[in-house]
């Protein structure tokens, strides 16, 4: 079911949202992955990166399986296109 509530946002907008937060905040603990200096530090950011990675792979699945975000599928000329265009590199 895909209804609004008071906020006229849907569930699938819901979904929507909470993905596109997994993503940022994804980026966030990388960067703050990236900036750490003690180990043990960077082990707990890398730690909660995996956490929010996971999280953001089960919204994607239930989105996927709702019918809510779908894959195109490339098309092998496509895939090697983009692959000898990197390649020239």
């Amino acid at each position: 079911m895909n209804r609004s509530d008071q906020t006229g946002m849907s569930d699938r907008d819901r979904m929507s949202d909470a993905l596109s937060s997994q993503k940022y905040i994804t980026t966030l603990y990388n960067a703050g992955a990236n900036e750490c200096e003690h180990m043990n530090y960077k082990s707990d950011v890398l730690g909660i990166l995996n956490e929010e990675h996971q999280i953001e792979q089960e919204i994607f699945d239930d989105m996927k399986k709702r019918g809510w975000y779908e894959i195109t599928e490339a098309s092998p000329e496509k895939l090697d296109k983009a692959r000898q265009k990197y390649l020239k590199k």
